[in-house]
């Protein structure tokens, strides 16, 4: 049984039930985050709360785990304050969510926990913050396994490069778990372990889906129903779940294939398509500074943008290899490893940033697979048919999800921003209109 910690959507959630463990509860602010997590993990407690304002009593009288033993905490908090390198950085209020991390992982009483973040932390002078959070932890009776390791997603069957911070921890006489080997070499035509098969390409990735510039009714909503998916690639074939082990030792999810999701068009100007079109693909284009996808290499990082706290900038999509547009959301979620029944929010701005914020589900699964052979545990292929949440949940603006988990709306300049909000207003209100259409 694992707890998830700043959960987002679901990425490592994902990843540790395909290597199967159960998520018994995911705690997130941000109600709309909490909405797309409870449609895809129907069967978690959804916890709507600041870590900071939670104790593991809490945590465990609201997911009613009464004394079960929580084998993983896992989470990424936001780091921040290295202004103040040459001071202690965790006593910067900044950084005091990571502090509530260390915290919960003992009030918890975790066996291990694991502790995810940004390759920038172990760098320069930001290793110094991990000096303190190790020692933070042995304060509390938890060891970390040193030297901590970055992990490249496309090491382990990722279109993607993205790199990540992971930490490990075990409690004082525990075994603690080992970092997982790679799986696969990156698709950048270099092998760096022999041996190992190239991973999958952007082509593989997202060269089966057809083209949502295709489809007049998701200028208005973002799914729609078609036959036009193309003949997939091994690595889509497990996006769409067509292959035996795609769901690992996950819940099988009741889904319709024969929807494409996620999947709202951007309108681009003619001179932008031109300029898209003309740019040389693996490299950018100069004027937006986009990225245009290679078909035989990996996507450039995805990136989350700011949040509605700091003015709600998105961060650039790539280029499509082969359409003069920047790619969809569910573009965007086959090359961070997420399958097709995975639903993000209905907005573009929202489900961006939902997937931009998450660790890709095949890298979750590797670092989870060691910490169960850590715990000494056996998974089982899961029995389970779950029937995904309400589809509403998917289409919530900030406030109507605020009160659906009776919690504050979070303030954003976003609402001040009277033309952004309309626009957001509108793309969901469209997709409200069609949700029975594209259901029935």
């Amino acid at each position: 049984m694992a707890i998830d910690l700043f959960a987002g959507a679901g990425g490592m959630s994902l990843g540790f039930e395909q290597a199967g463990f159960e998520i018994a509860a995911a705690v997130e602010i941000d109600p709309i985050h909490c909405a797309v997590h409870k449609f895809n993990f129907p069967n978690t407690v959804v916890i709507p709360n600041s870590v900071a304002e939670l104790s593991g009593a809490d945590i465990r009288r609201l997911a009613g785990l009464g004394d079960r033993e929580i084998d993983c905490v896992f989470g990424g908090p936001p780091c921040q304050g290295f202004s103040m390198i040459g001071h202690r950085v965790l006593d910067d209020p900044r950084n005091s969510l990571v502090m509530d991390f260390v915290r919960l992982v003992s009030e918890l009483d975790a066996k291990t926990f694991v502790f995810e973040n940004v390759k920038g932390l172990t760098v320069g002078k930001q290793r110094a913050f991990l000096d303190e959070l190790v020692q933070a932890f042995s304060a509390r009776g938890y060891r970390v396994r040193l030297p901590w390791r970055v992990l490249d997603a496309a090491s382990y069957n990722v279109p993607q490069h993205r790199q990540r911070l992971i930490l490990y921890g075990a409690k004082d006489g525990a075994e603690l778990p080992d970092y997982p080997v790679a799986t696969t070499n990156p698709a950048d035509g270099k092998r760096h372990v022999p041996g190992l098969p190239f991973g999958p390409t952007c082509l593989d990735a997202i060269g089966d889906l057809p083209d949502a510039e295709r489809f007049e009714t998701l200028a208005d909503t973002d799914a729609v129903k078609t036959t036009a998916f193309k003949k997939p690639s091994r690595y889509a074939e497990e996006m769409r779940c067509m292959t035996n082990n795609a769901w690992h030792y996950g819940d099988v999810r009741e889904w319709n294939p024969t929807i494409l999701t996620s999947s709202a068009r951007t309108v681009h100007t003619a001179i932008s398509k031109r300029r898209f079109s003309e740019t040389v693909q693996g490299t950018v284009e100069p004027i937006s500074r986009f990225f245009k996808l290679s078909p035989a290499g990996l996507s450039n990082t995805l990136r989350a943008g700011t949040d509605g706290a700091r003015g709600a900038f998105t961060s650039p999509r790539p280029i499509h290899f082969d359409y003069s547009r920047c790619i969809t959301v569910r573009e965007m979620a086959r090359l961070h490893g997420f399958p097709d029944w995975f639903r993000f929010h209905a907005t573009k701005w929202h489900g961006a940033r939902q997937i931009g914020n998450a660790v890709p589900p095949p890298l979750a699964r590797a670092v989870a697979f060691k910490v169960i052979e850590a715990l000494a545990l056996k998974p089982i292929k899961s029995n389970n048919s779950l029937i995904l949440g309400d589809d509403s949940l998917l289409y919530m603006e900030m406030s109507e999800a605020a009160e659906h988990f009776g919690v504050k709306k979070p303030s954003s300049k976003r609402d001040k921003k009277s033309g952004a909000k309309k626009r957001k207003q509108s793309e969901i209100e469209a997709g409200r209109r069609k949700l029975r259409v594209v259901n029935g």
